[in-house]
């Protein structure tokens, strides 16, 4: 049987201006999967927890206190909770609280010999880890653009050395998606 791939577009929401990319991801992979796409294409580094939510069902690794109701990602093919024009919902970091909104754009039959997951296309860089959410990262960008405000110096030696948030290279994102995906 021919397999499954969706294209997905990521966006983050409440950024300006938008942060988002287009993926590529076979159908067959479990939701766990599609968190690691979404970590190595947007440029996170899972340090934080996430949740996925689909027609208002919460999905994520399962709480081992039982506090948290949430089906298990290990459990869930995109084949089976997706299908194409499926929006659903990817937050990372509770404390930040980034959302990633996901539409399913298309679905089609695999090209034979192509590799997958692969990152077609994309915009801007992901903001930095533990910036504070998209309220901090606004901060950051007024400070880092700004060399007058108060903030500018200390937001420059803060972020990654090179970090330009216009920059994003989705060569270097499908190779990383190939490696740890």
């Amino acid at each position: 049987m021919p397999r499954q791939i969706f294209q997905l577009k990521m966006s983050l929401a409440g950024v300006r201006p938008p942060v988002w990319r287009r993926v590529l991801v076979p159908g067959g992979y479990t939701l766990d999967r599609l968190h690691r796409v979404v970590q190595h294409a947007m440029g996170w580094r899972d340090c934080h927890l996430h949740s996925f939510e689909i027609d208002g069902t919460q999905y994520g690794e399962p709480d081992p206190d039982g506090e948290l109701s949430l089906r298990d990602e290990l459990d869930s093919r995109l084949d089976a909770v997706l299908g194409k024009g499926s929006r659903l919902r990817y937050t990372y970091d509770f404390g930040d609280w980034w959302e990633h909104d996901l539409v399913v754009e298309d679905a089609f039959t695999a090209e034979e010999g192509e590799r997958y997951p692969v990152c077609l296309d994309g915009a801007r860089a992901c903001p930095p880890e533990d910036v504070g959410g998209p309220s901090g990262y606004a901060v950051l960008l007024s400070a880092l653009a700004d060399p007058a405000h108060p903030e500018h110096e200390a937001m420059r030696e803060w972020v990654p050395p090179g970090f330009d948030p216009e920059f994003f290279d989705p060569g270097r994102a499908s190779t990383l998606l190939r490696r740890f995906c």
